[in-house]
C-alpha cells in the first residue's frame, strides 16, 4: 500500500534541494550501496537534521529541535496519519474535508516534536490542543510553537498530570473536538522496548552491541499494559466524552490486538467503528477510529460546527 495521495514525501527525498535549504544536513548525506543520496538512519543526528529539512521545506517551520534521546518522528508516517484522519472527516461531511482554525483536534501524547500539530495546521489549517505527561516533552513542544509564528495561535499545549489518565482530568465540560488523535506507546515494559531496539538495529545492518536507544523516552515507549492496555483505557474513557468529540482515533501497530480492540468497542456501546489502514514501506500500522454519535448527533455537528469553518 502506498502512501496517501497527498502525502508530500511519495518518493526519494531531493537531498540537493534540502542541502541547499539546510547546509547543516551537507554532512550527513552520502551514497548508500545503490549509489543515492541518503543518510545514516541509524544516526540519531542524522535524522533530527533531515527532519528539521523537511520541516522547513515542506511545512514553513523556521524552528525544530528535540531533546537528545526523545523519539524522533518520521515525517511521512505522521503525514499519513493527518491525511487519513482529514479523510475520516471527510467522510461525515458530505466528501469535504472541513479545514480552517474552527475545527479542533486533540492530540493525545504530542510529545518533544510537536509533528501532528505542525502538519496538521500547515495542511488543512485545524487548530489542536496537545496533551501530555512529560514535562520535559511539553517544554520542546511549548518552545516550537513558541519559535514559529504560525503555530503560535493554533496549538494549545496541556500537562496531564495523571500518568494513567487519558481525557479525565484533562478535558472541561465544555470542550469540543472534531477528533481526537493518539500514537500510544508499543510496549509494555523496558524490556519489551529494548528488544523493539534491537530488532530496528538489526533492520539497518547494525551490530546490536551499538547502544540500544534508538531514540524514545520511557513513556513515549511503553506503558502499563502496553498498546493494548493504553487503547482500552482510552477507549473505557472516551465513553464519558462521547458527546464532546466527533470522532476518537488511535494508531494501533500490531495487526493481533484488533480483534481485543473490536470487542472493546463493542462492549463501550460505539455508533461506528472503522480502521484505516497505512504503510509506510514495510512496515504496515492502522488507525481505530470511533464515535458516540448517532446520524441525527453527527448532522447537527456537521451543520453546527463544519458549515461556518470552511472546507477545501
Amino acid at each position: 500500500m502506498p502512501l496517501h495521495p497527498r502525502n508530500r514525501h511519495p518518493g526519494r527525498y531531493d537531498f540537493d534541494a534540502l542541502k541547499a535549504l539546510l547546509p547543516d544536513l551537507i554532512p550527513f548525506v552520502r551514497k548508500n550501496p545503490h549509489g543515492t543520496d541518503s543518510i545514516d538512519f541509524a544516526n540519531p543526528e542524522a535524522v533530527r537534521t533531515l527532519n528539521r529539512a523537511l520541516l522547513k521545506s515542506y511545512y514553513g517551520i523556521a524552528y525544530w529541535s528535540i531533546p537528545p534521546q526523545f523519539l524522533c518522528p518520521p515525517i511521512p508516517g505522521r503525514g499519513d496519519a493527518i491525511h487519513n484522519l482529514a479523510d475520516l472527516l471527510a467522510s461525515s461531511n458530505q466528501g469535504t474535508i472541513p479545514q480552517g482554525q474552527g475545527i479542533r483536534i486533540l492530540d493525545v501524547g504530542v510529545g518533544a516534536s510537536c509533528i501532528y500539530p505542525i502538519i496538521g495546521h500547515h495542511e488543512y489549517k485545524w487548530s489542536f490542543v496537545g496533551s501530555e505527561i512529560d514535562l520535559i516533552a511539553l517544554e520542546s513542544a511549548q518552545e516550537i510553537v513558541n519559535r514559529n509564528n504560525g503555530l503560535m495561535d493554533a496549538v494549545k499545549l496541556k500537562h496531564q498530570k495523571s500518568p494513567l489518565k487519558i481525557f479525565d482530568e484533562l478535558l472541561e465540560s465544555s470542550d469540543r473536538f472534531d477528533a481526537v488523535i493518539c500514537n500510544p506507546p508499543f510496549h509494555a515494559s523496558k524490556m519489551e522496548a529494548q528488544s523493539g531496539t534491537r530488532r530496528k538495529w538489526e533492520n539497518l545492518g547494525k551490530s546490536t552491541q551499538t547502544p540500544l536507544n534508538f531514540g524514545g523516552q520511557a513513556n513515549e515507549l511503553w506503558c502499563e499494559g502496553g498498546e493494548l492496555g493504553f487503547a482500552q483505557r482510552m477507549i473505557n474513557e472516551s465513553i464519558r466524552f462521547g458527546s464532546q468529540c466527533f470522532w476518537f482515533t488511535s494508531l494501533i501497530s500490531q495487526s493481533d490486538h484488533l480483534p481485543r480492540v473490536d470487542t472493546l468497542l463493542q462492549r463501550a456501546n460505539v455508533e461506528e467503528a472503522r480502521i484505516l489502514e497505512m504503510s509506510q514501506g514495510q512496515k504496515k500500522s492502522r488507525i481505530v477510529a470511533w464515535t458516540f454519535l448517532t446520524p441525527p448527533q453527527q448532522q447537527e455537528w456537521q451543520k453546527s460546527r463544519w458549515k461556518i469553518t470552511g472546507s477545501l
